[in-house]
């Protein structure tokens, strides 16, 4: 269960702040009644980061082309010389 802190509370009692999220899960913090931040502990963090990565097999099965928006860029060069047979 999420606690909820006001900005001044937090920071007045922040050691307590800190041992709430680890021990009861994320903090909520309010500014002038509305939540502007949450605390989470490092492993919480981390595991929502990585979940939040889309596997390369999750964007090769997405629906549509991918190749929309791809644009090749070519140099001067339109192709090689051919090679000499000497």
């Amino acid at each position: 269960m999420a606690g909820t802190w006001r900005v001044q509370e937090a920071k007045a009692r922040f050691s307590e702040f800190l041992s709430a999220s680890l021990t009861q899960g994320p903090q909520v913090v309010t500014r002038r009644g509305v939540e502007t931040a949450v605390l989470v502990p490092i492993g919480e963090w981390r595991r929502l980061i990585e979940s939040a990565k889309p596997r390369l097999k999750d964007v090769l099965l997405m629906p549509g082309s991918r190749t929309e928006e791809l644009v090749l860029l070519r140099g001067r060069e339109r192709t090689r010389p051919p090679p000499t047979l000497d």
